[in-house]
């Protein structure tokens, strides 16, 4: 399998992070590029997407959206399958798709339930500390939404009752399903 670029995507709490990480696992020279590194890397002046400066939080995501899909491009050149995970909703997904110039590509965006959502998070805070979904910010259910207008390409797994290793076969089995076709 010419394994190319994977770009998985879901709400926060769905899976992504270990997901591709053990997807990258799978393949003899894989990569997992976490999309939210880059606008970490920034020390000052970094405007977050839902700053009140929108225009300016647009500007940064779509900055970080172009350094993750040029990393997975130069480590594709140097012969690495390439898995980036990020929260990349709507038609950025399409444009994110856009900007990356390896083949093949491939979507997989994970969809569980909103409750499984709600479930994993309350475990993570419970073993970590951190919550994902805080009073007065975007809820679950309003990342869902936004998920769903996410262009139906690829393939959309609703991982709520599989273990990571079954959401691994899973979207490994259906590698041809989870390839993107764009016209450019």
């Amino acid at each position: 399998m010419n394994g190319g670029v994977w770009l998985v995507v879901g709400v926060q709490g769905s899976g992504k992070t270990t997901i591709a990480d053990g997807l990258a696992n799978r393949f003899d020279r894989g990569v997992h590029v976490r999309g939210g590194q880059f606008d970490r890397w920034a020390i000052r002046g970094w405007v977050q997407h839902d700053d009140i400066d929108q225009v300016e939080a647009a500007r940064h995501l779509q900055l970080r959206y172009k350094l993750s899909a040029m990393a997975a491009d130069q480590y594709c050149a140097a012969g690495f399958v390439t898995v980036v995970q990020d929260n990349i909703y709507g038609e950025d997904v399409v444009g994110w798709l856009n900007m990356v110039t390896s083949r093949p590509r491939h979507l997989v965006v994970l969809r569980p339930s909103t409750d499984v959502v709600a479930q994993r998070d309350a475990h993570r805070h419970a073993r970590t500390g951190k919550v994902a979904y805080r009073p007065g910010a975007a809820s679950i259910r309003d990342l869902d939404e936004k998920l769903a207008t996410t262009p139906r390409l690829g393939l959309w797994l609703d991982n709520s009752k599989l273990s990571v290793d079954e959401t691994i076969e899973e979207i490994l089995r259906r590698e041809f399903e989870a390839r993107v076709h764009l016209a450019s």
